[in-house]
Protein backbone atom coordinates (compact mmCIF):
# COMPACT_ATOMS: atom_id res chain seq x y z
CA UNK A 1 0.00 0.00 0.00
CA UNK A 2 1.06 3.55 -0.12
CA UNK A 3 3.26 4.47 3.03
CA UNK A 4 2.57 7.69 4.94
CA UNK A 5 3.76 11.26 3.94
CA UNK A 6 7.59 11.52 4.45
CA UNK A 7 8.62 7.84 4.53
CA UNK A 8 11.06 6.90 2.15
CA UNK A 9 9.01 4.48 -1.01
CA UNK A 10 10.20 0.76 -2.09
CA UNK A 11 10.18 1.50 -5.64
CA UNK A 12 12.07 4.81 -6.05
CA UNK A 13 15.10 5.31 -7.07
CA UNK A 14 17.35 8.15 -6.14
CA UNK A 15 17.85 10.82 -8.43
CA UNK A 16 15.17 9.27 -10.61
CA UNK A 17 11.89 10.37 -11.23
CA UNK A 18 9.49 7.84 -9.90
CA UNK A 19 7.70 6.35 -12.98
CA UNK A 20 4.73 7.71 -11.52
CA UNK A 21 5.85 11.13 -12.42
CA UNK A 22 7.89 10.04 -15.52
CA UNK A 23 6.34 12.05 -18.84
CA UNK A 24 8.46 9.94 -21.23
CA UNK A 25 8.51 6.28 -22.50
CA UNK A 26 11.98 5.35 -23.93
CA UNK A 27 11.69 2.19 -26.22
CA UNK A 28 8.68 0.40 -25.88
CA UNK A 29 6.51 1.68 -28.64
CA UNK A 30 5.54 -2.05 -29.32
CA UNK A 31 3.85 -2.62 -26.19
CA UNK A 32 2.33 0.65 -25.60
CA UNK A 33 0.45 0.27 -29.08
CA UNK A 34 -0.13 -2.95 -27.99
CA UNK A 35 -1.97 -1.90 -24.67
CA UNK A 36 -3.49 1.38 -26.54
CA UNK A 37 -5.63 -1.10 -29.10
CA UNK A 38 -6.73 -3.23 -26.43
CA UNK A 39 -8.09 -0.95 -24.68
CA UNK A 40 -9.99 1.70 -27.63
CA UNK A 41 -11.07 -2.15 -29.20
CA UNK A 42 -13.60 -2.28 -25.60
CA UNK A 43 -11.86 -5.70 -24.79
CA UNK A 44 -9.58 -4.35 -22.60
CA UNK A 45 -7.81 -7.26 -20.29
CA UNK A 46 -8.47 -6.99 -17.01
CA UNK A 47 -4.86 -8.28 -15.73
CA UNK A 48 -1.73 -7.79 -17.30
CA UNK A 49 1.64 -9.28 -16.46
CA UNK A 50 4.67 -6.67 -17.61
CA UNK A 51 7.71 -8.74 -17.37
CA UNK A 52 11.34 -8.17 -18.64
CA UNK A 53 14.90 -6.80 -16.48
CA UNK A 54 14.86 -4.74 -13.82
CA UNK A 55 14.89 -1.08 -14.33
CA UNK A 56 13.97 -0.94 -17.97
CA UNK A 57 10.24 1.07 -17.70
CA UNK A 58 7.70 -1.74 -16.90
CA UNK A 59 6.15 0.47 -14.20
CA UNK A 60 6.58 3.58 -16.06
CA UNK A 61 4.02 2.17 -18.60
CA UNK A 62 2.02 0.62 -16.01
CA UNK A 63 1.37 4.58 -14.54
CA UNK A 64 1.23 5.76 -18.35
CA UNK A 65 -1.65 3.63 -19.06
CA UNK A 66 -3.43 4.03 -15.41
CA UNK A 67 -3.37 8.23 -16.75
CA UNK A 68 -4.70 7.77 -20.42
CA UNK A 69 -6.89 5.28 -18.46
CA UNK A 70 -8.39 7.95 -15.87
CA UNK A 71 -8.30 10.73 -18.69
CA UNK A 72 -10.46 8.30 -20.82
CA UNK A 73 -13.28 6.82 -19.28
CA UNK A 74 -14.94 6.05 -22.43
CA UNK A 75 -12.41 4.09 -24.66
CA UNK A 76 -14.13 5.07 -28.21
CA UNK A 77 -13.64 8.22 -27.26
CA UNK A 78 -9.77 7.72 -27.43
CA UNK A 79 -9.64 6.50 -31.13
CA UNK A 80 -7.72 9.51 -32.08
CA UNK A 81 -5.39 8.96 -29.66
CA UNK A 82 -1.60 7.72 -31.04
CA UNK A 83 -0.37 6.59 -27.78
CA UNK A 84 -0.59 6.85 -24.28
CA UNK A 85 0.62 10.27 -23.18
CA UNK A 86 -1.24 12.06 -21.18
CA UNK A 87 -0.21 16.11 -20.96
CA UNK A 88 1.80 16.93 -17.41
CA UNK A 89 -0.83 19.46 -16.68
CA UNK A 90 -3.60 16.86 -17.24
CA UNK A 91 -5.74 16.34 -14.04
CA UNK A 92 -5.20 12.32 -14.61
CA UNK A 93 -1.00 12.95 -14.94
CA UNK A 94 -0.93 15.24 -11.90
CA UNK A 95 -3.16 12.95 -9.45
CA UNK A 96 -1.17 9.80 -10.02
CA UNK A 97 1.95 11.71 -9.83
CA UNK A 98 0.76 13.03 -6.07
CA UNK A 99 -1.03 9.37 -5.88
CA UNK A 100 -3.83 11.50 -5.05
CA UNK A 101 -6.40 10.01 -7.64
CA UNK A 102 -9.27 7.72 -5.55
CA UNK A 103 -9.24 4.82 -8.41
CA UNK A 104 -5.54 3.82 -8.09
CA UNK A 105 -4.09 1.51 -5.93
CA UNK A 106 -0.14 0.40 -5.58
CA UNK A 107 0.90 -2.61 -3.88
CA UNK A 108 4.40 -2.36 -2.89
CA UNK A 109 6.62 -3.38 0.02
CA UNK A 110 5.92 -1.24 3.08
CA UNK A 111 7.57 0.49 5.81
CA UNK A 112 8.65 -1.46 8.71
CA UNK A 113 8.43 1.32 11.12
CA UNK A 114 10.38 -0.69 14.27
CA UNK A 115 13.15 -1.79 12.10
CA UNK A 116 13.23 1.31 10.03
CA UNK A 117 13.59 -0.16 6.40
CA UNK A 118 11.27 -1.89 4.15
CA UNK A 119 9.53 -5.37 4.55
CA UNK A 120 11.49 -7.80 2.44
CA UNK A 121 7.87 -8.59 0.86
CA UNK A 122 4.39 -8.03 -0.18
CA UNK A 123 2.63 -9.49 3.01
CA UNK A 124 -0.91 -10.63 2.74
CA UNK A 125 -2.05 -7.66 4.77
CA UNK A 126 -0.90 -5.24 2.24
CA UNK A 127 -3.41 -7.42 -0.27
CA UNK A 128 -6.64 -7.57 2.11
CA UNK A 129 -6.32 -4.13 3.15
CA UNK A 130 -7.04 -3.40 -0.90
CA UNK A 131 -10.56 -5.28 -0.42
CA UNK A 132 -12.47 -2.07 -0.08
CA UNK A 133 -10.60 -0.94 -3.10
CA UNK A 134 -12.54 -3.57 -4.55
CA UNK A 135 -15.47 -3.60 -3.15
CA UNK A 136 -15.93 -0.33 -3.62
CA UNK A 137 -17.58 1.59 -6.72
CA UNK A 138 -15.19 3.44 -8.55
CA UNK A 139 -14.31 7.17 -7.05
CA UNK A 140 -15.52 8.80 -10.57
CA UNK A 141 -17.17 6.58 -12.25
CA UNK A 142 -14.22 5.30 -14.49
CA UNK A 143 -11.61 2.94 -14.38
CA UNK A 144 -9.69 1.42 -11.43
CA UNK A 145 -6.28 0.52 -11.70
CA UNK A 146 -4.11 -1.59 -9.31
CA UNK A 147 -0.48 -2.18 -9.75
CA UNK A 148 1.72 -4.49 -7.85
CA UNK A 149 5.34 -2.75 -8.14
CA UNK A 150 6.79 -5.74 -8.15
CA UNK A 151 4.84 -8.84 -8.07
CA UNK A 152 8.13 -10.80 -7.41
CA UNK A 153 7.81 -9.39 -3.63
CA UNK A 154 4.74 -10.75 -3.55
CA UNK A 155 5.06 -13.23 -0.50
CA UNK A 156 2.55 -16.60 -0.98
CA UNK A 157 -0.22 -15.64 0.96
CA UNK A 158 -0.06 -12.52 -0.80
CA UNK A 159 -0.24 -13.54 -4.00
CA UNK A 160 -2.96 -16.12 -3.44
CA UNK A 161 -5.10 -13.40 -1.50
CA UNK A 162 -4.35 -11.22 -5.21
CA UNK A 163 -5.36 -14.30 -7.23
CA UNK A 164 -9.08 -14.19 -5.70
CA UNK A 165 -9.38 -10.37 -7.31
CA UNK A 166 -7.72 -11.67 -10.31
CA UNK A 167 -10.42 -14.51 -10.46
CA UNK A 168 -13.60 -12.49 -10.13
CA UNK A 169 -12.42 -8.88 -11.06
CA UNK A 170 -14.52 -5.67 -10.40
CA UNK A 171 -16.00 -4.05 -13.53
CA UNK A 172 -13.89 -1.27 -15.34
CA UNK A 173 -10.67 -2.74 -13.46
CA UNK A 174 -7.38 -3.34 -14.73
CA UNK A 175 -4.56 -4.79 -13.02
CA UNK A 176 -0.56 -4.38 -14.10
CA UNK A 177 1.65 -6.54 -12.14
CA UNK A 178 5.43 -5.82 -12.91
CA UNK A 179 7.78 -8.46 -12.45
CA UNK A 180 11.52 -9.12 -13.46
CA UNK A 181 11.37 -12.89 -12.43
CA UNK A 182 7.87 -13.72 -12.97
CA UNK A 183 8.66 -17.47 -13.21
CA UNK A 184 8.47 -16.81 -8.97
CA UNK A 185 4.76 -16.01 -9.48
CA UNK A 186 2.49 -18.58 -8.73
CA UNK A 187 1.10 -20.51 -11.94
CA UNK A 188 -2.54 -19.74 -11.31
CA UNK A 189 -1.67 -15.72 -11.20
CA UNK A 190 0.07 -15.75 -14.09
CA UNK A 191 -2.50 -17.73 -15.73
CA UNK A 192 -5.09 -15.05 -15.26
CA UNK A 193 -2.78 -12.48 -16.70
CA UNK A 194 -1.84 -11.59 -20.48
CA UNK A 195 1.80 -11.42 -20.70
CA UNK A 196 3.11 -8.39 -22.48
CA UNK A 197 7.10 -8.93 -22.24
CA UNK A 198 9.61 -5.78 -22.97
CA UNK A 199 12.93 -6.08 -23.78
CA UNK A 200 15.67 -4.61 -22.92
CA UNK A 201 16.72 -1.28 -24.32
CA UNK A 202 19.64 -0.79 -26.63
CA UNK A 203 22.90 1.37 -25.32
CA UNK A 204 21.82 4.80 -27.17
CA UNK A 205 17.91 4.34 -25.22
CA UNK A 206 19.65 3.92 -22.23
CA UNK A 207 22.09 7.26 -22.56
CA UNK A 208 19.35 9.30 -23.61
CA UNK A 209 17.67 8.38 -20.62
CA UNK A 210 20.13 8.89 -18.12
CA UNK A 211 21.30 12.08 -20.08
CA UNK A 212 18.01 13.18 -19.32
CA UNK A 213 18.22 12.85 -15.30
CA UNK A 214 19.85 16.28 -13.61
CA UNK A 215 22.01 14.91 -11.25
CA UNK A 216 23.49 12.28 -13.03
CA UNK A 217 24.59 15.22 -15.93
CA UNK A 218 25.65 17.27 -13.04
CA UNK A 219 28.32 14.31 -12.02
CA UNK A 220 28.88 12.53 -15.29
CA UNK A 221 30.17 13.83 -18.62
CA UNK A 222 28.77 12.59 -21.43
CA UNK A 223 31.78 9.91 -22.25
CA UNK A 224 30.91 8.22 -18.60
CA UNK A 225 27.13 8.33 -19.07
CA UNK A 226 27.40 6.23 -23.04
CA UNK A 227 30.19 4.18 -21.37
CA UNK A 228 27.48 3.44 -18.36
CA UNK A 229 24.88 2.85 -21.73
CA UNK A 230 27.18 0.40 -23.36
CA UNK A 231 27.86 -1.80 -20.79
CA UNK A 232 24.30 -1.14 -18.66
CA UNK A 233 22.84 -4.66 -20.30
CA UNK A 234 20.36 -2.51 -21.41
CA UNK A 235 18.50 -1.52 -18.05
CA UNK A 236 18.87 2.01 -16.63
CA UNK A 237 19.17 0.42 -13.30
CA UNK A 238 22.61 -0.97 -14.15
CA UNK A 239 23.72 1.79 -15.78
CA UNK A 240 22.88 4.01 -12.73
CA UNK A 241 24.78 1.06 -10.57
CA UNK A 242 27.76 1.62 -13.00
CA UNK A 243 28.16 5.21 -12.74
CA UNK A 244 27.44 5.14 -8.93
CA UNK A 245 29.58 2.76 -7.45
CA UNK A 246 32.61 2.57 -9.39
CA UNK A 247 30.77 -0.77 -11.38
CA UNK A 248 32.89 -1.00 -14.37
CA UNK A 249 35.98 -1.72 -12.21
CA UNK A 250 33.38 -4.38 -10.19
CA UNK A 251 32.13 -5.76 -13.45
CA UNK A 252 35.09 -6.73 -14.41
CA UNK A 253 36.19 -8.50 -11.34
CA UNK A 254 33.13 -10.58 -10.92
CA UNK A 255 33.48 -11.62 -14.78
CA UNK A 256 36.94 -12.83 -14.11
CA UNK A 257 35.57 -14.26 -10.99
CA UNK A 258 33.06 -16.18 -13.02
CA UNK A 259 34.75 -17.26 -16.24
CA UNK A 260 37.03 -18.87 -13.98
CA UNK A 261 34.23 -21.12 -12.45
CA UNK A 262 34.01 -24.02 -11.47
CA UNK A 263 37.69 -23.48 -10.50
CA UNK A 264 37.39 -20.59 -7.34
CA UNK A 265 40.17 -17.96 -6.51
CA UNK A 266 39.95 -18.18 -2.91
CA UNK A 267 42.11 -15.03 -2.00
CA UNK A 268 40.03 -12.54 -5.06
CA UNK A 269 36.46 -13.98 -4.02
CA UNK A 270 37.63 -12.73 -0.40
CA UNK A 271 38.53 -9.78 -1.51
CA UNK A 272 35.44 -9.08 -3.38
CA UNK A 273 33.14 -9.58 -0.38
CA UNK A 274 34.95 -7.41 1.80
CA UNK A 275 34.52 -4.82 -0.61
CA UNK A 276 31.10 -5.62 -1.07
CA UNK A 277 30.73 -5.71 3.21
CA UNK A 278 31.78 -2.03 3.73
CA UNK A 279 29.03 0.85 4.84
CA UNK A 280 28.23 2.43 1.77
CA UNK A 281 28.79 -0.27 -0.66
CA UNK A 282 24.99 -1.13 -1.36
CA UNK A 283 24.73 0.15 -4.64
CA UNK A 284 27.80 -2.13 -5.24
CA UNK A 285 26.49 -5.00 -3.86
CA UNK A 286 23.04 -4.82 -5.70
CA UNK A 287 25.26 -4.74 -8.79
CA UNK A 288 27.16 -8.34 -7.74
CA UNK A 289 23.59 -9.51 -7.21
CA UNK A 290 22.66 -8.58 -10.74
CA UNK A 291 25.69 -9.85 -12.48
CA UNK A 292 25.16 -13.03 -10.68
CA UNK A 293 21.30 -13.00 -11.93
CA UNK A 294 22.72 -12.20 -15.94
CA UNK A 295 25.66 -14.68 -15.56
CA UNK A 296 22.36 -17.75 -14.76
CA UNK A 297 20.39 -16.12 -17.38
CA UNK A 298 22.59 -16.75 -19.62
CA UNK A 299 23.46 -20.74 -18.49
CA UNK A 300 19.97 -21.28 -19.42
CA UNK A 301 19.41 -19.35 -22.20
CA UNK A 302 22.50 -21.12 -23.59
CA UNK A 303 21.35 -24.24 -22.19
CA UNK A 304 18.03 -24.31 -23.24
CA UNK A 305 19.31 -23.54 -27.24
CA UNK A 306 21.36 -26.77 -27.03
CA UNK A 307 18.51 -28.89 -24.68
CA UNK A 308 20.78 -29.63 -21.84
CA UNK A 309 18.68 -30.90 -19.24
CA UNK A 310 19.40 -29.71 -15.92
CA UNK A 311 18.13 -26.22 -16.36
CA UNK A 312 15.93 -26.00 -13.47
CA UNK A 313 19.15 -26.08 -11.30
CA UNK A 314 19.69 -22.70 -12.51
CA UNK A 315 16.35 -20.93 -11.98
CA UNK A 316 16.36 -22.06 -7.94
CA UNK A 317 20.24 -20.73 -8.20
CA UNK A 318 18.96 -17.39 -8.81
CA UNK A 319 15.89 -17.70 -7.03
CA UNK A 320 17.86 -18.52 -3.57
CA UNK A 321 19.98 -15.57 -4.81
CA UNK A 322 17.40 -13.47 -4.67
CA UNK A 323 15.34 -14.46 -1.98
CA UNK A 324 19.13 -14.38 0.19
CA UNK A 325 20.33 -11.11 -0.78
CA UNK A 326 16.86 -9.15 0.00
CA UNK A 327 16.98 -10.66 3.36
CA UNK A 328 20.61 -9.30 3.47
CA UNK A 329 19.10 -5.77 2.49
CA UNK A 330 16.08 -6.39 5.15
CA UNK A 331 17.86 -7.54 8.19
CA UNK A 332 20.93 -5.43 7.49
CA UNK A 333 22.83 -8.54 7.60
CA UNK A 334 26.89 -8.98 7.23
CA UNK A 335 27.51 -9.33 3.12
CA UNK A 336 30.62 -11.53 3.24
CA UNK A 337 28.61 -14.66 3.69
CA UNK A 338 26.29 -14.23 0.79
CA UNK A 339 28.84 -13.38 -1.27
CA UNK A 340 31.14 -16.32 -0.21
CA UNK A 341 28.28 -18.89 -0.57
CA UNK A 342 27.10 -17.45 -3.94
CA UNK A 343 30.28 -18.04 -5.44
CA UNK A 344 30.64 -21.21 -3.96
CA UNK A 345 27.07 -22.55 -5.08
CA UNK A 346 27.62 -21.25 -8.70
CA UNK A 347 30.99 -23.12 -8.61
CA UNK A 348 28.89 -26.57 -8.15
CA UNK A 349 26.27 -25.59 -11.12
CA UNK A 350 29.11 -24.78 -13.68
CA UNK A 351 30.71 -28.17 -12.39
CA UNK A 352 27.95 -29.90 -13.12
Amino acid sequence: MIEPDGLPEADRRDGCPHPRETARLVGHAEPERALLSAFRSGRMHHAWLLTGPEGIGKATLAYRMARFAFAHPNPAAAGAAAGLAVGEDDPAFRRVARLAHPDLLVLRRGWNADRKTHYGEIRVDDVRRATSFFGSTTGEGGWRVAIVDAADDLNGAAANALLKSLEEPPARTIFFLVAATPRALPAPVRSRCRTLPLRSLAAAEVAEILSGLPEIVEAHDAEEIAGAAELSDGTVARALSLLRSDGASLRRTVATLLDRLPAVDVKASHALAEDLARKGAEERFALFVGLVGDWLHDRVRAGASTGEPGLQRFAEAWDKATRAAREVETFNLDRRPYVLETLTDLSGLARG
